[in-house]
């Protein structure tokens, strides 16, 4: 518990952007005797208070539940999304972490990608997200009151596999990592949960072919495999989501295509 005590000196290069028409650039800042024991973020909510006092503009960045459950957060912390802490959102990151490993100079820098434009500083919009999720559309399922937990049995592995794609909350250092901006682990993940329970598999193909559609249309990259997105994901989502969310592609695509033909036919 010793190193949490204390304070310490740190030299911060924010990037400053005032919306995703204007330019932006890396502003120095000394951040003095910021206490060991702050998170990352109660870090930057010391540094703004002494700007606001200054009467500077604050550096504006992203945040709501700070346990790492919202996915609100999302800085690229010396190159690296939500910094260097393995399964880590940016407000579970804590000073004393930063300093047993010697840092005392920060880079700090927005998501970079096509899909997220900057809205200020180190905020971006993360609607695509939305737009993606929303192309899905709804599932079908019998209305009315709710149906006896055991109505229909879904084996335990299945559920658990579930819940893990699940747990993806959306932060998108997945996009901020991936060399190519690709939003595919996060729609793997959204389709995968869904794909697995019986109450979502009667559109599996139809949605996997509307949320890839849109994936794409968003802007964000293709998937190349190099496997950063899932080192960076703060719940340890796997690329095998993908790999799953690929072959339903296919296979949307293929019944389509036979779809046109018979109606081709028909006519």
């Amino acid at each position: 518990m010793a190193g949490h005590t204390g304070t310490m000196n740190l030299t911060l290069h924010v990037w400053r952007q005032n919306g995703s028409k204007t330019a932006g650039r890396f502003v120095k800042y000394d951040a003095k005797d910021i206490p060991k024991a702050a998170s990352f973020l109660e870090m930057l909510d010391i540094v703004n208070e002494e700007l606001i006092e200054a009467g500077d503009d604050p550096i504006a960045f992203d945040h709501d539940c700070r346990e790492g459950i919202c996915g609100m957060c999302g800085i690229v912390i010396n190159g690296v999304p939500h910094g260097p802490r393995p399964k880590t959102t940016t407000c579970q990151l804590h000073m004393f972490e930063l300093a047993k490993d010697g840092v005392d100079e920060i880079y700090l820098e927005p998501w970079r990608a096509q899909g997220f434009p900057v809205l200020k500083d180190l905020m971006v919009d993360r609607s695509s997200f939305d737009r993606i999720v929303a192309a899905g559309g709804y599932i079908t399922i019998r209305t009315g009151s709710a149906p006896d937990g055991n109505e229909i049995p879904i084996p335990k592995p299945v559920a658990d596999r579930a819940m893990n794609a699940a747990e993806c909350i959306g932060c998108g250092a997945c996009v901020a990592a991936c060399p190519n901006a690709s939003a595919s682990l996060f729609t793997a993940a959204k389709l995968g949960h869904l794909a697995l329970l019986p109450q979502g598999h009667a559109e599996r193909t139809q949605r996997t072919q509307k949320m890839v559609s849109q994936m794409d249309a968003e802007g964000f990259g293709s998937c190349t495999n190099h496997g950063e997105c899932e080192k960076a994901c703060p719940k340890s989502i796997s690329i095998d989501w993908i790999a799953q969310m690929n072959r339903d592609f296919v296979t949307a695509m293929v019944t389509s295509r036979q779809k046109v033909s018979e109606r081709q036919k028909g006519s």
